[in-house]
């Protein structure tokens, strides 16, 4: 089994920045991906940024330029730095981990950008 505690999330305002952490602990393998999807209310949950052991980065176009995912393998943790913030980037953000099935989720963590 795998936990996830996410922290980071609040309100800023819009052109803002937050830094999201998220701490696996418990049956970690080395070779895994880690990520953020983020839910809005009333819409589906999407994926932000996948981050693999390996350093090989993905992000959807949304956030491209603004937002930069890493990790710290020694830490089996990941970060996401969020800069430029729009209102739209209003959701409930969850940390992922994924070695192979299931897909192991982190609480979420409030993001709400408004003025």
């Amino acid at each position: 089994q795998v936990q996830l505690v996410e922290s980071g999330g609040g309100l800023v305002q819009p052109g803002g920045s937050l830094r999201l952490s998220c701490a696996a602990s418990g049956s970690i393998f080395s070779i895994n991906t880690m990520g953020w999807y983020r839910q809005a209310p009333g819409k589906q949950r999407e994926l932000v940024a996948s981050i693999t052991s390996g350093g090989y980065t993905n992000y959807a176009d949304s956030v491209k330029g603004r937002f930069t995912i890493s990790r710290d393998n020694y830490k089996n943790s990941v970060y996401l730095q969020m800069n430029s913030l729009k209102p739209e980037d209003t959701a409930v953000y969850y940390c992922y981990y994924y070695r192979r099935p299931p897909t192991h989720w982190g609480q979420g963590t409030q993001v709400t950008v408004s003025s």
